[in-house]
């Protein structure tokens, strides 16, 4: 398809953008966009319109600490944000159990002031972080405690940069999901940071199945588009995990809805890994032209290749990457719902929701934006139904 990101633009003013969670995270506002029809709700009605045979699927990635500031000797401020683990371990959850030392990828704040194969010191909690190279930082303390105490005690939550302001104690706690377990994001899956565990027991009486993965939020889904061509933009991958549980579920799910575009892009990628399987490539890496290169196969078949590859290698979870890349012409495999908040313009989210709904997003933005939602990470929430 011949896409023009001028097609994916709409007017955000900046008045509409929530610098601030509400005081009650379910007093949000929901749109429910149901097959071409538009209703307004709150969010704590969220169980009175979903199907009552739906899986609703959440992704249980915490949020990590990973904006670290340190100075040199001078005073020179250096920021350093950790992007993903490199030793020695790539898995979040083993990194986070360090006690001595551990490598990052990272992003580096002022970085023209801190000479590769330098060190910055905190001598109170005995840290120690090398430059090791261009962005790699390797931290080394001796305080017998663990890489995620360590961020509790040094680091501060990364808010999105459209926030604009320093994240506060409030924050610690708002810009993580109730059910928030595996830690390993810099990022939020902000359309779970409206359900609260009254919400979700009342989906649960309602008879709505409910089931978690995880998708480890990364810096790169701020990142913009600035490709001429919308399908050259260089999509950043993510770290994911599959249960077994997971993939049975699937496969059982009259409406699978997914809750959040974090949750979608691992679902979606599921589909495509056992198509990878089936065409004899077992690596869990989905690149984002596989949905585009790859025949379709029945979901079923799909999901049992996958199911077999797991009992073949003796695994009851899988661990992988996926840069998958969803944006109109992108036919949906598993998911037949979203709950999602409201996404910046021109944004690879933006595509997603178009290819989503087709060009209803545009009557669906215009619709929250004439009620006064709020939008973006702390926004109001919409349920779509295709």
């Amino acid at each position: 398809m011949d896409l023009k990101l001028d097609d994916f633009l709409y007017d955000l003013p900046d008045d509409k953008i929530a610098k601030h969670p509400l005081e009650n995270r379910s007093d949000s506002k929901l749109l429910f966009y149901n097959q071409g029809k538009i209703s307004h709700h709150t969010f704590t009605q969220i169980s009175d319109l979903v199907p009552t045979d739906a899986l609703l699927v959440f992704n249980d990635t915490k949020v990590i600490p990973a904006r670290i500031i340190m100075h040199k000797e001078t005073g020179a401020r250096i920021e350093i944000f950790l992007l993903e683990p490199i030793s020695p371990s790539k898995v979040h959850e083993e990194v986070m159990k360090e006690t001595k030392s551990t490598t990052w990828k990272c992003l580096i704040g002022n970085a023209k002031k801190w000479k590769e194969k330098t060190s910055l010191k905190l001598s109170e909690l005995n840290l120690k972080a090398t430059r090791v190279a261009k962005d790699h930082v390797r931290f080394d303390w001796e305080n017998e405690i663990t890489f995620s105490d360590l961020l509790v005690e040094i680091g501060k939550i990364p808010l999105p940069p459209y926030i604009n302001r320093e994240a506060t104690e409030s924050d610690e706690e708002r810009y993580q999901t109730v059910y928030s377990k595996m830690k390993g994001a810099v990022a939020a899956p902000t359309a779970g940071l409206h359900f609260t565990n009254v919400v979700i027991d009342d989906l649960k009486k309602k008879g709505v199945q409910t089931d978690y993965l995880t998708l480890h939020v990364s810096a790169g889904t701020f990142q913009p588009i600035k490709a001429k061509k919308i399908e050259e933009h260089p999509m950043h991958n993510e770290k994911i995990w599959i249960s077994r549980q997971n993939v049975e579920h699937f496969l059982e799910a009259n409406h699978l809805i997914a809750v959040g575009t974090t949750a979608m892009r691992t679902i979606e990628s599921l589909y495509w890994y056992g198509v990878r399987i089936l065409n004899g490539q077992s690596d869990f890496f989905i690149h984002k032209e596989d949905p585009y290169k790859f025949s379709q196969v029945d979901k079923t078949e799909s999901l049992n290749a996958v199911l077999n590859h797991m009992s073949k290698n003796g695994l009851d979870r899988i661990g992988g990457q996926t840069e998958i890349f969803l944006y109109p012409g992108y036919k949906f495999q598993l998911c037949r719902g979203l709950v999602t908040n409201y996404h910046l313009p021109g944004s690879t989210l933006i595509l997603l929701i178009a290819a989503f709904v087709g060009d209803n997003w545009r009557k669906i933005y215009n619709e929250a934006l004439s009620n006064d939602y709020r939008f973006l990470s702390y926004g109001d929430s919409s349920l779509l139904i295709p």
